[in-house]
């Protein structure tokens, strides 16, 4: 039957056949010769490697089919029940010929002041010490446990220090510390766990306390505050921590940008699952390095680490430089290792009770010779078990007295100290000489077990790993009690790793403290092979980046560093994974052929990030295009990313989450967090669940049986500040809450970003709540300092009283009323003037038929306290709909001490034009539990404005030559330089404006060639020859005004030309009077400003003689004092033939302006933007990063995108908010630029020759402009030399510049312009009242009209890119692509108060200073659009007999109060 079977292949499974097959091999091995000939390649030697064994350096392990025999002397006991197999300690290595150690009294000054009490550097700081103090090589250190390796991490911050010193040469230097520059440098030091960041703080903090560096932690525990960032030199954080700030573009974030040196202690965590986080930061560091072009050193440290090349790798350490690799025989104390299998079936009760024997047995021999012993378990709970358990073994064995510690002098002193404790269990188990220690005990309690084992106090100390992460403890032996560890990831319980043993067997014997060590690891009988191979053969790390790739993505993709599958790849390339695929491409899913095929793996990398972007985009926290392979993060990834939630709890909450939630309805949807996964609920708590349950406010869905009731149920309880008695409980209590208020401040994110305002109310309250400890129904005082009789007297007898209102009594009255004293009740008075409150008021301005704008004056109304508030109060203020579902707008604002009022603008779409019959304004305090209010903002009187017919189409006509012009040859002579033919606009209203006399308004897109046909129509009047002249009298003139003298000089500098062919005078308004008679010919160019002061001045002739002409240029800047001034002319020469002309660009509504200058319906032609001749491409991008120096990086990159990608090399204006910025803003470009495009030239053309550079070069005035210019990018602003300026303009039009940075402030005088106009921000800093107020503003839109003028081209695409914050967005778009609002001004300043006096001769007379308003913009206004301006009527006398009422009561005001 045998016989007949076969297998897949073909071969027969029967016994003859496989000896034949067997033969058959045979015979071919026979065949073969015993030596090749061909000579194998010698192993690389790497100069720092320092092992006992010669296959170390191979660096080869058993996942390659290495098997090792056991260490020389290695004895194997049987016992009825277990095995034991001991291994002796490594023999040390004998020093080679060039070794010594290093004594410190021959180091330099700093080093020597660090190393203060030591005499000697030890063998493997002295080795190390000539690379990590003498080079700023990349550092790799693997050594073992106790061998200084924190010492090693001292030097190189030792180096940085140095590094960052100021000339010893000045005088005032007399000590070193004087001499280190503080605020040049950063130094990261990554601990893997709190507990292990508080004794590196210890440490260093006191080894540098001489030099004045300040040390500091940032772990969850402890918060560093802007300035204490900014005084702090050393941070030591945690891998996850660190994380979180790096993904953060402002604030903690703005660490990376002056970060110097990272330093990432026990490495060896890439092979758990929080190894990707340290791939994560490693990888963004390394990027940043290449970004940035920074130096930042990366130190990584280890003490266990067998495939160290790899990591090497890495950490882009030189195998040859910076590397460094000892063995085991480099302890400082030797160490004897003991390996026992438990016998009995593994989980068994004889297996468990055959382990709680050995471990007693093994306790007991150590504690009988006076040996202090760690026994690490692997729960919470099981350290207060093992500790009970061998406390009762050894009543029952009667060595009790072994343990006691009684005789110790410090034992009266800890047994007081541990009766302040909440921790009944370790009271009990301290008299026995026991100790438990555990991350889920309160920090105060795990310092005190620590202390009382140093000092002896303890003899056996039951423990978790946590201790084992570097808390330095003297301990001769450390037993490992068992192997089995529960991963909450998984479910079920795992193998512990072998990393984790090599880490506690590290504990044994620390230098200083023993002379020996010893390690024991009690495991079951089936796995003590397992780890006998590991220990001695060592297993490779192998990376966990997988589990956390996809979180780690959408961290990058968020922060701007990854923006397509092409930048993922190349990020995945900074990463262990990366180097792990290469080296065992099996353990990654990859089969062998495909590492040949592809050795960089880049379809692997592309595959994972596909599949990662894939699920980021199924959960909405990304938008990815798969035809381009485009990543766009959301708000939903940038949140998940900004708080550190996982994209699996975002699944849920994508699912979970609500418009309308109750707060229990919030609570549910949070304790579902996969963040609190690994809480687990245990028997012994679910009554002290029950009784919290029943104290707590909200339903609790899921009771005490599950992980999210039990979340629940503890986060509620943290709230109402319930006490709990067991201590894992308080542990778990305290993770919940620090988690818990995280997760809720997501979730408001995530609301804000949705618009719900229901829920974003509600969610507000339970922030503020876990924040205080209060629920939003207690009394706000609570969270004041008052005492506690004076907060239940509040409560029983003023509780119905407002906050207001109890600020508003006297003391006496107060004090009677809530049944105490005079003192009580002014204590109570001084908490309710202080308490955080603000008055808002508000306007209602329509600006077009569907957009109203919301004016909101934001007043304190509270007294400050330092102390209190701090140095700011944070406000959020929002408008939502009637029915309290939808946010309209939002602002965050912040109140500061010397902040009174704020004021905000909100813009909110009107549908159809009907508003809803009210809004509300609700504003929330951000810190402070019912510091809120509700106003409704009724719309009964609110009259929204037409919506514009008035509006010209565009026609299709032939286009008008320069030669068809009519008239005259003066307008060839003139243009044809510059045009043949008029564009499509200028072809269909130039009829009309040049051939006619009527008063004339012409409204064009920014750039489409309106002031060139204004000139058309000057020149035309100047000089037309015909028998129809309009001028007759040689001495005639046009008036053209301007709103700026800069928009003036460059009419006049376009005009001089013609001046020339036509002989006719052109004039300056400043050089002469306004209103001067000329004696020839004249065209005269004057400001608003010189307008306004010919009237203010009563330098206007009573008649104004041979003015046929003003030209009113750039209406849509039309401000208050360029309305009067046109007013107060057209009243001037309302009698007089003069025609009126207005130019301005595209408006929303010209049916106003028009009626303003009396033109009748032939004389209007108004387009919209659209009708551009010219092709105008415009993108606009959104950022949700708020205005700071990162926002700007962030925008680095997608504008280099941009510059790169425009045709043929075009050149680039980039407008950005300040001068300050201009410099910081380019150096970011050309960064972009060199990492980008692999060239040191930047945006320079290759085609420009090195010496034409060096000759324009020679030419600056300013030297420090060079590094820019020969990169490609200048500056415009006039804060540069005039001559630098010019230059620069120069180079630009020759295309040498291809990017020139312009400030804000000068997008009205750069006289060039782009095929690309990138406008990188739409806010600058604003500083009130001698530059005390800091404020952001926004951008006007006449400015972004202006600036996107720059980009019109008479012949190509031009190209306009908006760079904006996600709310300006739709306010922007939706006036550039309508045309501007335009509103009269004059209401809001005093100009025209001021001239109220001149106007009307000094006089009262109502009715002469109501028909001198009926000559402004502003009498049109108040009937077309009344509610703007504070009217309910469209009554125009009656609005206008309101104003002079208004005015003239305030001159009256201003008279008196003269006299």
């Amino acid at each position: 039957m045998a016989d007949q079977v076969n297998v897949a292949g073909g071969h027969s499974l029967s016994s003859h056949h496989a000896r034949q097959r067997m033969k058959e091999q045979f015979k071919a091995n026979a065949a073969r010769p015993m030596y090749t000939g061909v000579a194998q390649t010698a192993p690389e030697v790497l100069p720092h490697v320092y092992s006992s064994t010669s296959m170390a350096q191979g660096n080869l392990v058993s996942q390659y089919g290495t098997k090792y025999m056991l260490p020389m002397g290695t004895v194997r006991q049987t016992y009825e029940e277990y095995e034991e197999v001991i291994i002796p300690p490594a023999k040390p290595i004998p020093p080679m010929t060039a070794e010594r150690l290093i004594s410190v009294s021959e180091l330099d000054p700093l080093v020597k002041g660090s190393f203060s009490g030591y005499a000697s550097l030890n063998r493997i700081q002295s080795i190390v010490y000539p690379t990590a103090y003498g080079s700023n090589e990349n550092l790799l250190i693997c050594a073992p446990t106790g061998a200084g390796k924190t010492d090693v991490a001292m030097l190189a911050i030792l180096r940085v220090i140095d590094q960052h010193r100021f000339s010893s040469s000045t005088a005032s230097i007399t000590h070193i510390r004087q001499s280190i520059n503080r605020d040049a440098f950063k130094i990261i030091y990554v601990a893997p766990m709190k507990a292990l960041a508080s004794e590196i703080v210890r440490k260093l903090g006191k080894r540098l306390q001489w030099l004045s560096i300040e040390v500091r932690e940032l772990t969850g525990d402890m918060q560093l505050s802007r300035a204490e960032i900014a005084k702090t030199q050393v941070i030591v954080t945690t891998p996850e921590k660190w994380d979180v700030v790096t993904r953060k573009p402002t604030g903690e974030g703005e660490l990376a940008s002056s970060l110097k040196l990272l330093i990432i202690d026990e490495v060896h965590l890439l092979n758990e699952g929080r190894g990707a986080v340290i791939e994560t930061i490693v990888a963004r560091t390394l990027r940043q390095v290449e970004s940035s072009q920074s130096m930042i050193r990366i130190v990584g440290l280890s003490a266990t680490l067998p495939n160290y090349k790899d990591v090497a790798e890495f950490l882009c350490v030189s195998p040859y430089k910076g590397l460094f690799y000892f063995d085991s025989s480099f302890r400082p104390i030797p160490l004897e290792q003991h390996f026992l299998g438990i016998k009995g079936k593994s989980g068994s009760l004889q297996s468990r009770k055959n382990l709680d024997q050995v471990t007693f047995q093994k306790v007991s021999e150590l504690v009988a010779v006076g040996h202090q012993v760690m026994v690490f378990v692997h729960a919470r709970k099981e350290t207060v078990k093992a500790a009970t358990s061998l406390r009762e073994m050894s009543v029952l064995e009667g060595n009790v007295d072994d343990f006691s510690c009684e005789e110790n002098p410090q034992w009266s002193f800890y047994r007081q100290k541990i009766g302040e404790s909440r921790n009944k269990e370790m009271k009990t188990l301290f008299d026995k000489g026991f100790g438990i220690h555990h991350a889920g005990m309160l920090r105060s309690d795990r310092n005190m077990m620590e202390r009382m084992f140093e000092a002896k106090a303890i003899k056996v100390l039951c423990c978790t790993a946590t201790l084992a992460w570097g808390v330095n403890l003297p301990a001769h032996a450390v037993i490992i009690k068992g192997t089995q560890v529960y991963d909450s990831s998984i479910g079920k319980f795992v193998d512990l790793s072998v990393l984790d043993v090599l880490q506690v067997f590290g504990r044994a014997g620390r230098p200083g403290f023993e002379t020996s060590g010893e390690g024991y690891i009690c495991t079951t009988e089936d796995k003590l092979t397992h780890y006998l191979e590991a220990i001695t053969s060592q297993v490779p790390i192998e990376s966990q980046f997988q589990a956390g790739m996809i979180d780690a993505l959408n961290a990058e993709i968020s922060l701007g560093t990854v923006s397509n599958t092409g930048d993922a790849v190349q990020w995945l390339g900074y990463t262990y994974l990366f180097v792990r695929m290469r080296m065992n491409p099996f353990v990654y899913g990859i089969v062998r052929d495909s590492v040949g095929d592809d050795p960089q793996l880049g379809g692997k990398r592309k595959e994972l990030v596909t599949i990662a972007g894939q699920k980021l985009a199924s959960t909405k926290m990304i938008t990815f295009d798969r035809q381009y392979g485009g990543f766009y993060v959301t708000d939903l990834g940038r949140i998940a990313a900004k708080y550190y939630i996982r994209y699996t709890s975002i699944e849920i909450f994508n699912k979970e989450f609500r418009p309308k939630m109750s707060e229990a309805d919030v609570l549910a949807m949070l304790s579902m967090s996969t963040e609190f996964d690994q809480l687990q609920v245990r028997e012994s708590e679910v009554k002290e669940l029950e009784s919290i349950m029943e104290c707590v406010p909200c339903d609790v869905k899921g009771g005490t049986d599950t992980t999210r009731g039990k979340v629940n149920i503890l986060l509620q309880g943290f709230i109402s500040r319930v006490v709990v008695d067991d201590f894992a409980l308080v542990s778990d209590m305290a993770y919940v809450a620090q988690n818990g208020g995280r997760i809720v401040r997501a979730l408001l994110e995530i609301a804000i970003s949705k618009k719900w305002a229901g829920v974003t109310t509600v969610l507000m309250g339970i922030s503020k709540a876990i924040e205080k400890r209060l629920w939003p129904f207690d009394h706000p005082l609570r969270q004041c300092q008052l005492k506690p009789d004076v907060l239940y007297g509040l409560e029983q007898w003023a509780d119905e009283w407002s906050i207001a209102q109890l600020a508003s009594f006297d003391p006496v009255t107060l004090g009677k009323l809530v049944h105490l004293n005079e003192h009580h009740g002014a204590a109570i008075i001084t908490a309710a003037q202080q308490f955080p409150a603000v008055q808002v008021t508000y306007d209602l301005q329509p600006i077009a038929s569907d957009v109203l704008k919301v004016v909101l004056k934001i007043e304190r109304a509270f007294d400050w306290n330092i102390k209190v508030h701090g140095t700011s109060e944070p406000f959020w203020l929002w408008i939502e709909d009637s029915d309290g579902l939808n946010i309209l707008q939002l602002s965050h604002v912040v109140f500061h001490q010397t902040t009174d009022l704020l004021r905000v603008n909100f813009f909110i779409p009107i549908p159809d034009g009907q508003p809803p019959p009210f809004f509300i304004i609700r504003s929330i305090s951000d810190r402070w539990l019912g510091a809120e209010d509700a106003i409704n903002i009724s719309t009964d009187s609110l009259i929204m404005p037409d919506s514009s017919k008035l509006h010209t189409s565009l026609l299709d006509l032939p286009f008008l030559t320069i030669r068809e012009l009519g008239g005259t040859s003066i307008l060839e002579e003139i243009f044809s330089r510059q045009l043949q033919t008029l564009n499509s606009l200028q072809t269909q209203y130039f009829w009309n404006l040049v051939h006619s006399r009527r008063h004339s308004l012409l409204c064009a897109p920014a750039g489409s060639g309106k002031s060139t046909a204004a000139q058309m129509l000057v020149w035309y009047v100047i000089r037309i020859v015909d028998q129809m002249s309009i001028l007759e009298a040689p001495d005639a003139w046009v008036l053209i005004t301007t709103p700026t003298k800069a928009s003036a000089l460059e009419i006049m500098s376009e005009l001089r030309f013609g001046s020339r062919l036509a002989a006719t005078a052109v004039e300056y308004g400043a050089d002469t009077g306004v209103f001067m008679r000329p004696k020839t010919r004249t065209i005269r160019v004057i400001t608003a400003a010189q307008l306004l002061d010919a009237f203010t001045n009563r330098a206007a002739p009573a008649d104004i003689i041979g003015l046929r002409l003003v030209i009113c240029e750039n209406l849509e800047q039309l401000d208050a004092t360029y309305e009067l001034g046109i007013s107060l002319l057209r009243l001037a020469l309302q009698s007089a033939p003069t025609r009126f002309v207005g130019i301005s660009a595209s408006v929303y509504d010209p049916s106003d302006l028009a009626n303003w200058f009396d033109v009748d319906p032939p004389g209007l032609c108004s387009f919209r933007p659209q009708d551009r001749d010219q092709s105008l491409h415009t993108s606009k991008h959104t950022f949700s990063i708020p205005y700071s120096a990162s926002l700007f990086k962030a925008m680095a990159r997608p504008a280099h995108r941009v510059i790169q990608n425009s045709s043929g090399g075009s050149s680039a204006l980039v407008f950005v908010p300040s001068r300050g910025q201009c410099r910081s803003i380019a150096m970011d470009l050309i960064t972009r630029c060199t990492l980008e495009m692999e060239t040191g030239q930047g945006y320079v053309p290759d085609s420009i020759s090195e010496d034409l550079m060096e000759n324009y070069c020679a030419r600056l005035q300013d030297a420090a402009l060079m590094d820019f210019i020969t990169k490609g990018v200048g500056f415009f602003h006039l804060g540069i030399d005039k001559g630098d300026r010019n230059l620069m303009l120069e180079m630009y039009a020759e295309g040498i510049i291809r990017v020139l940075i312009v400030p804000k402030d000068s997008c009205w005088t750069v006289p060039v312009r782009a095929a690309v106009v990138i406008v990188m921000g739409t806010q600058y800093v604003h500083f009130a009242e001698q530059g005390t107020l800091r404020q952001i503003r926004d951008y006007t839109l006449t400015e972004l009209v202006r600036m996107q003028s720059r980009a019109v081209q008479q012949s190509g695409i031009g190209q306009f890119h908006l760079f904006c914050q996600a709310e300006a967005l739709e306010t922007y778009s939706r006036f550039l692509d309508d045309g501007l609002p335009l509103e009269s001004q004059l209401m809001e300043t005093q100009t025209l108060a001021d001239l109220l006096g001149l106007v009307v001769d000094g006089s009262s007379d109502k009715q002469r200073i109501v028909d001198a308003l009926s000559f402004t913009f502003l009498s049109a206004r108040v009937v077309s659009n009344p509610s703007y301006y504070g009217f309910a009527s469209q009554n125009q006398n009656e609005n206008l007999s309101i104003i002079v009422d208004r005015l003239v009561e305030a001159l009256q005001e201003r008279q008196r109060s003269r006299t």
